[in-house]
């Protein structure tokens, strides 16, 4: 009899601790590399491989130039990483294009690119696209941005849902993209809200969110039943999470959890040195890849 009260008492404390750690597991952020900030120790094609070797299972992209589609698939599925996301088709960067979604008359040069971005997408197994707006190089912004980009997206979104792929927009601040279209958080929600498709969400990228407003805690409370996918950065240098800058991102992982986002958060930054060694916040966070 006295073993069996043991033993059931020792039953009820191990399935105590068990939920314990399911809990704990649960709660841990899953963190995914982005290739066109980390690993540029490497060409594009290479950090595949090294970001599958620092321990990552999930990798995130802009669009891959001067790569087929095959490379680009080949290179992951030899790594043997998932790809998430990947950004829309911007056109000539050179010229200034970051995206066509709010051009007027740049209406066919969208839907290419979005075609093309879908089907890169669907050939790496990515979930998520990160439709890129564009510059207003000329002007200000007037109502047929406004337009462009409602009529832009509302087609894309069809694409996407026919697709099953998520598309994401995202404010970027005035500091790292001058003249950038979408730079408002609330002009960014409010679009979701007109377009009202499952298939147009918000991109929180918690570095624009601090360059453009500040208010993280506030805001994150606020967008949390429209976002689609989650970028860090510290501010306002877009170094490591634990660099010296003005957000306190143990606080702000907690509020995260706490705002319901469970899916994976991309790691945009510029590694202050070597990407591998600069991975260490992760375990001092009291996380891992």
């Amino acid at each position: 009899m006295y073993v069996n009260i043991y033993l059931l008492a020792f039953t009820i404390r191990l399935g105590f601790a068990v939920n314990n750690i399911r809990s704990s597991l649960a709660a841990m952020p899953k963190f995914c590399a982005n290739l066109s900030f980390l690993f540029k120790e490497k060409p594009l094609l290479e950090r595949y491989a090294a970001a599958k070797n620092a321990g990552f299972h999930c990798v995130e992209s802009g669009f891959p130039f001067g790569f087929t589609k095959e490379q680009v698939v080949d290179a992951k599925n030899s790594a043997g990483i998932e790809q998430l996301l990947i950004n829309s088709l911007t056109g000539d960067v050179t010229k200034g294009e970051l995206g066509f979604a709010a051009i007027p008359g740049k209406e066919k040069e969208f839907l290419h690119s979005i075609k093309i971005t879908i089907d890169y997408a669907k050939a790496l197994g990515a979930q998520k696209i990160h439709i890129m707006s564009g510059k207003i190089t000329e002007g200000g912004v007037t109502k047929a941005h406004d337009t462009a980009y409602i009529s832009n997206l509302r087609n894309a979104s069809s694409l996407l849902q026919q697709a099953n792929i998520l598309g994401v927009i995202e404010p970027i601040n005035r500091y790292s993209i001058p003249k950038y279209y979408m730079n408002s958080y609330e002009k960014a929600i409010e679009v979701i809200k007109t377009i009202n498709s499952p298939n147009i969400r918000l991109q929180l990228d918690i570095f624009h969110l601090q360059l453009i407003k500040g208010d993280i805690s506030h805001t994150i409370d606020e967008v949390k039943p429209f976002i689609g996918h989650v970028q860090v950065a510290q501010a306002p240098n877009r170094g490591e999470p634990d660099s010296a800058g003005e957000i306190n991102y143990k606080y702000v992982f907690e509020a995260l959890e706490k705002s319901g986002y469970n899916d994976w958060i991309g790691l945009e930054y510029n590694p202050i040195n070597d990407t591998v060694n600069g991975l260490k916040w992760v375990k001092d966070f009291g996380f891992s890849l």
